[in-house]
């Protein structure tokens, strides 16, 4: 007797999508269940039909073949990739019903990977350009020292839950179901602990700290993350650890401000030098250099020091450094200062387009502004 087409047994089109195709395979199952038509022998077959049909349809390789090859190419018998009459109701009902009563997994004993951990580590600037090594402490879960991480009071260990017999699971009826679910003992892991530490609760571990050995890379910036694997929570039931999260803070720098690669900051001259020009000294990160001020410097001028900034961590060339010039008025100043200032400003008296032009043309605007304002 001829199979009929899969498509047809399930209801659906040749272009169904997955979520759709195990909608139409679940309706079609609570159906013909033989657990909701006990003795019904037509049913089963539908039943039996549904679930071959909705196995090689669910199967992308075993799909593609019978869409090329029709029947011949699933079978077998034929030589194709075949389907697997063998396969259990349980693992097909855990994947199209697992969502709904909590399914899934067949087996205990599961192992959790541990959770990551977050750290936030203050560094200078001179540190974070440059590189370091630093050790941290990190709270987290060690293992218990009453009980050597063991978790119970004898030191023995973990045994084999009776309840589920070490399985993780236990079948529940639910209706004309039987399904899986976690051991209500246990909570699927398989073992349970008859004599718990007291320290520990039988945990296995404590809170308490580490001491981690963190390696900063050079040209790191404000905001950056270093990954140290395994270095987080520990796993459970074998499981592996998680990972550690560096997160770094860069202080703030009494002198510089870094932005990206470039460094800046502020250098302040007298008005003697900016006047008449001069040489000046300003720091870097790798020591002091001579700065050359051009005469009638003004305040806010900026000079660029090339390569004197960082490398960044992601490569690349070294930044700049960025120094701004701005003259500074003198205070406490003595009488006689103060008569050579009076007589140095008498001598610029009348010359203020020659000597001071911004000034000049601030003035100029502030006139013309109020002379408007009369005839408006």
């Amino acid at each position: 007797m001829a199979k009929r087409d899969y498509y047809e047994i399930l209801g659906v089109d040749r272009n169904v999508g997955d979520a759709d195709l195990k909608k139409a395979y679940r309706r079609l199952a609570m159906k013909y269940h033989p657990d909701r038509n006990p003795g019904d022998t037509k049913t089963e077959e539908k039943f039996k039909e549904a679930k071959e049909a909705f196995e090689i349809l669910n199967d992308g390789q075993k799909r593609s073949a019978y869409d090329q090859f029709g029947h011949a190419g699933v079978d077998t018998q034929a030589g194709g990739s075949g389907f697997s009459g063998n396969s259990g109701f349980g693992d097909i009902f855990d994947s199209v019903f697992g969502d709904i009563f909590g399914g899934g997994a067949r087996g205990g004993n599961r192992a959790y990977r541990g959770g990551d951990l977050s750290y936030d580590l203050d560094l200078s600037l001179e540190d974070a350009v440059a590189g370091t090594e630093v050790k941290i402490r990190v709270p987290t879960l060690v293992e218990c020292d009453t009980c050597d991480g063991t978790g119970s009071r004898s030191g023995r260990g973990p045994d084999s839950c009776r309840t589920c017999g070490g399985v993780g699971q236990v079948r529940m009826q639910q209706g004309f179901f039987s399904v899986q679910q976690a051991c209500p003992k246990c909570r699927g892991s398989g073992k349970v602990i008859d004599d718990p530490c007291r320290s520990c609760g039988g945990a296995g571990k404590a809170r308490g700290n580490k001491t981690i050995l963190v390696k900063v890379p050079a040209g790191v910036d404000n905001g950056d993350r270093i990954r140290l694997t395994g270095e987080g929570e520990p796993g459970q039931s074998g499981g592996p650890p998680g990972d550690l999260y560096v997160n770094t803070v860069i202080n703030p720098h009494p002198i510089f401000t870094r932005e990206e690669t470039n460094l800046h900051c502020d250098v302040p001259i007298d008005i003697v030098v900016g006047a008449l020009g001069g040489e000046l000294e300003v720091p870097t990160l790798e020591g002091r250099v001579v700065l050359k001020i051009p005469p009638e410097t003004q305040s806010g001028k900026m000079f660029r020091l090339r390569g004197k900034g960082v490398r960044s961590v992601r490569g690349g060339g070294v930044g700049d450094l960025i120094c701004r010039v701005f003259v500074e008025t003198p205070v406490n100043l003595s009488k006689q200062q103060k008569e050579l200032l009076t007589e140095f400003g008498e001598s610029m008296s009348g010359r203020g387009d020659k000597h001071n032009p911004r000034a000049s043309s601030w003035t100029d605007g502030v006139k013309k502004f109020f002379d408007d304002m009369k005839f408006s």
